[in-house]
């Protein structure tokens, strides 16, 4: 079985700038250069044959080049407390049509629909037992680091004692360029 997402590759300098601000947070588990990404879909566990079908229908993707910016942070909780910080993007709206995109060449291959809102962002540092507010982070967008997107990738999840580790299956376009 295979755990897939699909999700856009991030150039150093995106990267670069997201681990400058790690640290500083209690109980933060703080994501490493090779897991920083933005997710378009997760999809899950797979068979071969249908990691298959899924690398294929994503070739019928069509990306158009659009620009993305670093901006604010911001959290997720689960039953009142915070497990995940992130980064979000600007403009939201390209990001956005390119996930529906994605997930519409999913459901033609028989994939469930993703039933969760799509909310464009960068996972920094998940947590496992935070109830609190956040100190320690930036509260203010990070420094700018536009990037233009111009294709995305195939990614499999290999849970393991340290968390997990992403590998790229498949790139779809050419996965960034800087500005």
């Amino acid at each position: 079985m295979h755990r897939l997402f699909v999700a856009l590759e991030l150039p150093p300098l995106v990267r670069d700038a997201l681990l400058a601000v790690h640290g500083g947070v209690a109980g933060a588990r703080w994501q490493r250069d090779d897991q920083l990404h933005l997710t378009l879909r997760f999809i899950g566990e797979v068979d071969r044959h249908q990691a298959q079908d899924v690398s294929a229908a994503l070739g019928s993707v069509n990306i158009q080049r659009f620009a993305l910016s670093l901006g604010l942070p911001g959290t997720f909780d689960r039953r009142g407390r915070i497990d995940t910080l992130w980064v979000g993007v600007t403009p939201q709206s390209e990001v956005g049509a390119l996930a529906k995109r994605v997930d519409s060449a999913l459901l033609r291959i028989g994939l469930p629909p993703e039933t969760r809102a799509f909310v464009p962002h960068i996972t920094v540092a998940r947590f496992s037992r935070i109830a609190g507010p956040l100190e320690g982070f930036p509260a203010a967008p990070l420094p700018a680091t536009p990037w233009d997107v111009t294709g995305f990738a195939l990614w499999e999840s290999r849970l393991g004692h340290d968390g997990a580790d992403y590998a790229v299956i498949e790139r779809y376009g050419s996965h960034y360029a800087a500005l």
